[in-house]
């Protein structure tokens, strides 16, 4: 009993332990979004003024959130409808290309398939910001300069290879098996796929939609060069519009920062449980 009871205490002081470590480490982590949030309840001054004060002397500034929207220079709420515009489009678009071409590299054999999985994974040493001239005079080409479509397309293209990949890696993990007794029953291959695979690679898909979205929602040079109107450009790109040469306006660039954290927090929020619920049932199975 002496010796279970040692052991108790052990145990407990390892997970108070870890406790303490972790919210250190959430604490650090919240350190500059508490900043950042405080900022945008400051005036211009507050912000500016020597030696700085954490808190609003002024009071708490909301009309900062008000005054944002209404900037002439800086359009916001349609640069935000344009950025969850090219988000979600770009986001299906990768999964509605992705999950075919992932399930057919994990499940069949083909010439030249390792050299394929190759060329789609070093598409990710290659970056926007590097190809801004050639994607430029491409969407030109294509008569799609400054518009939405350009952007979905290009972010697509930029995020399809780490969803092959991801996704490859999770139908490569479901066994073989369970396709050939699905088509043994009379289940054709599509049925096979969207049916059987698709529910036990779902921890996978959630992981490539993450991805996916977040990186189209922070994607920031091509969007800069291609998207020329004001109204059509992405948040990221309309966050700049606020730092002049001589002045920058802090107070709105937190308040956008804010607002453009927001629809990331509600898609964890949202795609958590399903995510942990999905590497459950796919543990199970």
């Amino acid at each position: 009993m002496a010796f279970l009871d040692t052991e108790d205490r052990a145990s407990r002081k390892t997970v108070i332990g870890r406790m303490i470590i972790g919210l250190v480490v959430v604490i650090v982590f919240l350190i500059p979004y508490g900043t950042m949030m405080i900022g945008s309840l400051k005036t211009q001054a507050e912000i500016l003024q020597i030696p700085p004060s954490f808190m609003p002397q002024d009071g708490l500034q909301w009309s900062n959130y008000v005054s944002m929207w209404d900037t002439p220079e800086t359009p916001v709420p349609y640069n935000l409808i344009s950025t969850i515009v090219i988000s979600v489009f770009a986001t299906l678009l990768v999964l509605l290309v992705a999950t075919p071409a992932a399930y057919f590299t994990a499940r069949f054999k083909f010439p030249g398939k390792m050299v394929f999985m190759f060329l789609v994974i070093v598409t990710q040493m290659l970056q926007p910001a590097v190809l801004t001239a050639g994607l430029f005079k491409q969407m030109l080409a294509w008569d799609l300069n400054d518009t939405w479509l350009a952007m979905i397309l290009i972010n697509a293209a930029f995020n399809l290879a780490f969803a092959v990949w991801i996704m490859h890696s999770f139908f490569a993990g479901v066994p073989r098996s369970i396709d050939e007794a699905a088509q043994i029953d009379g289940a054709g291959k599509l049925r096979v796929l969207f049916t059987i695979n698709l529910p036990l690679v779902w921890p996978g898909i959630v992981t490539a939609v993450i991805f996916t979205f977040v990186s189209c929602w922070n994607e920031f040079a091509a969007s800069l060069v291609i998207l020329s109107t004001a109204e059509n450009q992405p948040l990221s790109v309309a966050l700049t519009k606020f730092v002049g040469q001589y002045a920058t306006a802090w107070q709105y660039v937190f308040g956008v920062s804010i607002v453009a954290i927001v629809p990331v927090i509600i898609l964890f929020a949202l795609i958590e449980k399903r995510l942990i619920g999905g590497l459950a049932a796919g543990a199970v199975k």
